[in-house]
């Protein structure tokens, strides 16, 4: 008989902002596959299994862990943040869609977390107030025209920009092309919110405006916000700047 597969997210590291849901799921499951870092977050029993494995080895695990779930055990595939963006909520469908026909009939659950850019947009106010998108810098999975095009797009379109994977050892290049591109398309003051580790001990906020944006602010434990040209800045005495985006622009029917 089939198990169960539950696939979640631990949120963005503060276990205060891991979900009830997926809590249960996490004492529901004996087996637990995921990215090191990401399993180190859950505190698990001494009847619970962790199965780690580096974090380019999403299909592999995820083949693994729907094996498991065939044999009867509930498992539970471990994201950060959200499981369905950029991460492994997408690799397990993948591997049901290619793998054995036995994999389609896992009982399947996907649990919804908080995002980073949702952590990170939080503690500067609102940017995300209006029309946005996500795009992962990261071309393992693309090619990095892709990703050009696609930065070129959505600033012409005026969307605020989410950017994850902004920068690697492997690519330490990418956020500093990305910035140059978008300076060709955005105001000059437009605020870029770099969100390090949002909601965690070592988390650091910086804002900076698109003009003297400086790529060595991010990691891969970074989102960055970058805003549309509707995007506020409100500077308070005595308190940190708040950033929105209004929900009305100019040609909008209220």
């Amino acid at each position: 008989m089939s198990g169960r597969l539950f696939v979640i997210g631990t949120g963005p590291g503060n276990p205060e902002q891991m979900t009830p849901e997926a809590l249960a799921a996490v004492e529901t499951a004996t087996d637990f596959f995921g990215y090191g870092p990401y399993l180190d977050r859950l505190t698990l029993r001494a009847d619970q299994t962790r199965h780690a494995s580096d974090n380019r080895e999403e299909l592999d695990r995820a083949g693994a862990a729907l094996t498991l779930a065939t044999r009867g055990a509930d498992v539970c595939v471990v994201s950060g943040g959200d499981p369905g963006v950029f991460a492994m909520a997408a690799a397990v469908c993948e591997a049901i869609d290619k793998g054995p026909a036995e994999w389609r009939g896992v009982d399947l659950t996907v649990l919804p977390g908080i995002t980073a850019m949702l952590a990170v947009a939080a503690r500067v106010g609102a940017p995300l107030g209006h029309d946005f998108c996500a795009l992962s810098l990261s071309d393992n999975l693309k090619p990095w025209a892709i990703i050009e095009n696609r930065l070129a797009l959505a600033a012409k379109a005026g969307f605020v920009i989410a950017l994850y994977n902004p920068i690697s050892k492997a690519r330490p290049w990418q956020l500093s092309t990305a910035f140059e591109l978008l300076r060709q398309h955005l105001p000059a003051t437009t605020p870029v919110i770099f969100g390090r580790a949002a909601g965690r001990p070592d988390e650091r906020i910086t804002v900076q405006p698109l003009e003297k944006a400086n790529a060595a602010l991010a990691d891969m434990a970074t989102c960055v916000i970058i805003g549309s040209p509707e995007t506020r800045v409100i500077a308070r005495e005595g308190q940190p700047d708040l950033i929105y985006t209004p929900r009305f622009m100019a040609g909008e029917t209220k």
